[in-house]
Parts: C-alpha cells; sequence; structure tokens
C-alpha cells in the first residue's frame, strides 16, 4: 500500500475515538500488551515521561519536550491528535516519523492488527513506542490519549508522571464528577514514581494524595509554587503550563538539566516541536487567532484572552464535534459577536444549521456554512482590517484551517 493508502486504511478499518466517538473506545489494555509483546516490549527500550490531564497536556508535554531538546537529548514526542497529518503524532528532536516507516510498519504487522483487533489508537502507541526504540531516544515524553488509567500509553514505567489538571471533558468515558475523572487521570501513578499535578484544586486534591500514598510516591503541586517564565506560546493560560513543565523538570531524577536550558527550551517550543493551533496567529488585518480548546474549563481561559485584544467587530468562525454538552461552552462565547457556524468534516461533527439553532438560544448569532473553509472564506470577506477574526470550537475546525 502507499503511504495515503496505509493511513486510511487505519483511519476506516479500525476506529479512531477522535472522528468516531464512544465506538471507538476501548477500556482494555489486553490489546496493547499483546502488541506490545510482539513488537519485543519498546517501551522498556527507553526512558519516557508521561503526561496526561484534562487541559493543556498537549502544551505541557511540547514544552518538556523543547527543554530536553535544548539539554542536547535525543526526545521523542507522542501526542495526539494531530492537525493535518497523522505522522505529526510521532516525532523525535521536532522531526515528524517518516511515511515509509508508517507503511513498513503497518503493512509487516497487519495481519496481528486485523486478528486481534486493535482500536486506531492501540496500533499508533505500538508504532510510537516501537520507533523510539528503534532510534534509540534518549528519552520519550508521552501524551496520555484519554483518561489515564486504562489508556494505551499507560504501560510505561516514566521517570515522572504528570497531570496538568482537572475538567469536565469526556465524561461518557471518564465519569460524571471532578473526583471520579480525577481518578481516571490519576491511574497513571506508578509506585515509587514521583508525581507533578499542575493545579491543587478543592475537588480532587484528595484524590491524588491518596493515590501517591498508594504507590509510595511523592507528589509535588506546580501551582502550590508558581513562578512566571517566557515561553513563545502567545496564550496566557500557557503561564499555568510553562510552570507546570518546570515543575516536572526540576524533579526528574536522573535526566539532569539546566536552568539556562529550561529558559531556552520554553523561549523554542514552536521552533524546536512545531507545536501549532495554541493561540496561533495566522495573519494580521484582519487579525485571525485560532486556538483547539474545545471543554469548558479550555474555552474560559480562550475567551477570557480574546476579552484583552483589540478590534473593532469580532468574527467567530465556530465548528464543534456532536458529543459536546454545548450547555455547558456556548454561553462561554462573546454575543456580539458575528457568528460563522460550520461542521468540521468528520462523522462526529454536529451538523451547522443545529448548532446555529443551539446557539441561537444563547443568543449567540451568524450564519451557517456548509464546510469550515466556507465559514472562514465569509469571515474574511466580511472582516475589515481593523477586526479580528478567531477560529476555533473544536481542533478539527482548527486543523481546517492552519
Amino acid at each position: 500500500m502507499t503511504y495515503q493508502e496505509t493511513v486510511d486504511w487505519m483511519f476506516s478499518q479500525l476506529p479512531m475515538y477522535q472522528r468516531q466517538g464512544k465506538t471507538a473506545f476501548k477500556k482494555d489494555l489486553t490489546n496493547i500488551l499483546a502488541f506490545s509483546d510482539v513488537l519485543d516490549n519498546p517501551h522498556k527500550k527507553f526512558k519516557s515521561i508521561h503526561v496526561g490531564g484534562t487541559n493543556g497536556k498537549g502544551s505541557t508535554s511540547h514544552m518538556i519536550a523543547s527543554i530536553l531538546q535544548e539539554s542536547g537529548y535525543k526526545v521523542g514526542l507522542y501526542t495526539s491528535p494531530h492537525l493535518k497529518s497523522f505522522t505529526e503524532r510521532i516525532r523525535i528532536n521536532g522531526e515528524e516519523v517518516s511515511k515509509e516507516y508508517v507503511v513498513e510498519f503497518i503493512a509487516r504487522h497487519r495481519a496481528f492488527l486485523e486478528k486481534q483487533k486493535l482500536s486506531f489508537f492501540e496500533m499508533t502507541v505500538g508504532m510510537a513506542f516501537d520507533y523510539f526504540a528503534q532510534e534509540k531516544v534518549d528519552v520519550a515524553v508521552v501524551e496520555v490519549g484519554l483518561g489515564g488509567r486504562l489508556d494505551s500509553t499507560n504501560i510505561i514505567t516514566p521517570e515522572i508522571s504528570v497531570v496538568t489538571n482537572i475538567g469536565y471533558d469526556h465524561m461518557q468515558f471518564l465519569g460524571e464528577t471532578l473526583p471520579e475523572i480525577a481518578f481516571e487521570k490519576a491511574g497513571i501513578i506508578k509506585k515509587n514514581i514521583p508525581v507533578i499535578i499542575g493545579e491543587r484544586q478543592d475537588k480532587t486534591t484528595s484524590v491524588f494524595v491518596k493515590k501517591s500514598n498508594e504507590c509510595n510516591t511523592e507528589i509535588h503541586f506546580a501551582s502550590d509554587h508558581y513562578e512566571l517564565f517566557d515561553t513563545d506560546l502567545l496564550g496566557i493560560y500557557q503561564r499555568k503550563n510553562a510552570n507546570t513543565a518546570v515543575k516536572a523538570i526540576q524533579n526528574l531524577k536522573c535526566i539532569p538539566v539546566s536552568n539556562q536550558d529550561i529558559a531556552s527550551g520554553l523561549k523554542n517550543v514552536v521552533k524546536n516541536t512545531n507545536l501549532r493551533g495554541r493561540w496561533q496567529i495566522l495573519q494580521e488585518k484582519p487579525k485571525v487567532i485560532c486556538d483547539t480548546a474545545h471543554n469548558k474549563e479550555g474555552l474560559q481561559e480562550v475567551m477570557s484572552q480574546l476579552k484583552r485584544e483589540e478590534y473593532d467587530k469580532l468574527h467567530i468562525v465556530l465548528g464543534v464535534v456532536n458529543d459536546k454538552k454545548l450547555d455547558t461552552i456556548l454561553n462561554l462565547f462573546p454575543k456580539e459577536a458575528n457568528y460563522f457556524f460550520c461542521r468540521p468534516n468528520i462523522p462526529r461533527g454536529l451538523n451547522e444549521k443545529e448548532l446555529k439553532e443551539l446557539a441561537r438560544e444563547n443568543n449567540l448569532n451568524g450564519n451557517a456554512y456548509d464546510s469550515v473553509s466556507e465559514a472562514y472564506k465569509n469571515a474574511v470577506k466580511e472582516a475589515s482590517s481593523s477586526d479580528l477574526i478567531f477560529i476555533g470550537g473544536s481542533t478539527f475546525v482548527v486543523a481546517e484551517v492552519i
């Protein structure tokens, strides 16, 4: 198969949560353990750092990777979902895995993948760990896909575990309350492995303390010792992520990093890792900003920063997926904006007309368009040079624009 045929096969034949939702979710580690055995357990052949949480785990992972790169280490980085290309998920020192490797890996293991009925995420995790082991990385930064306790990445024994924060997202899988969600996220805490919790939260602190006591591990709450660091990531919310990333680096036992490398790594996150979609400015006059925030806590941060911008008129290109509790997020958006409702081009995308009606109930008004590109094109057409266009609501809306 060609690369495109290979990726199409991965996307279509086997479930992919980001596109299909609940039907693709497996609460079980049996498959990934079986696949790892076939691969000769590659996850045991490199050091790792495990990063979970509701918001900021992607940015925090990229910050940690950038800092380690500045220290001269060969750094693997596994994240999800991707924005434009599947290969973004697996990187070494910012360089994406080659298309040739993806094709060869799937061809070599296709019979097992089909027989075992591995999910998209399970096979991708196996691919990443195999690649990092073959390339002999010094350390891999591994972002949790969903939850933690039963996430496919949770077969690693990291040097340190990181949980950025806890919010209401993926509740159909992780629980209806913050303590229930925290319990799933705390599942990445391992025996005698230190853990960094990004934010001390009243409803979840006891969950993490209990788990760390059970695992006989030291626990640190990054927010208890907040420091302000400069970073090239423009979102104000990145300050908390930077503090969490630095606390994780400072508590690594066997991977020395200097303060100079920490400072340099934070200032070169985009250059070192090619992170995109986080308060990213796409153009000026009119100013166009996109952000992948898609749940209540993330959007609260983004909308707060949006209020600090200066403009004559605000235009918002908005699309969402159909399993979000929209009543918790639509009321966060500014009512004075001109909206361009659209559906991201995935099966989970919410119909633009339905989104328009639900938004209207929250006094958000605008027109519906049958594609993200049409919505964006019309927003640019209507905006003057002194206006601001914001694109968001879903990772997949942002992916179709950048």
